[in-house]
């Protein structure tokens, strides 16, 4: 990680559970050079920390915003993150 990492954690509501939306932002994440983790939460929303570049970090924050196909991202809430990651991965839910 270098210096000008930037770390964020996001909260993605709508309908972003059953379309495919961890494995797409995974895939998504790993072709950007993202490092982090998406996951499922109980109340039906999708949460993630992604790292990388400023650059990066706006762009996984842009596709979040559209989702997959299947999904209809109703609002996104972004706040900065902590933590070192070494891949992006899919958590379980929680």
């Amino acid at each position: 990680m270098t210096a000008a990492a930037v770390t964020r954690r996001l909260r993605v509501r709508g309908r972003v559970q059953g379309v495919g939306y961890r494995e797409s932002m995974r895939r998504e994440a790993v072709r950007l050079g993202v490092t982090g983790w998406v996951r499922n939460r109980l109340d039906g929303s999708v949460e993630a920390m992604v790292q990388g570049s400023e650059e990066q970090v706006a762009a996984i924050i842009d596709w979040a915003h559209r989702g997959p196909p299947a999904a209809m991202v109703l609002r996104l809430e972004a706040e900065d993150g902590e933590g070192r990651f070494a891949g992006f991965e899919r958590r379980p839910t929680l």
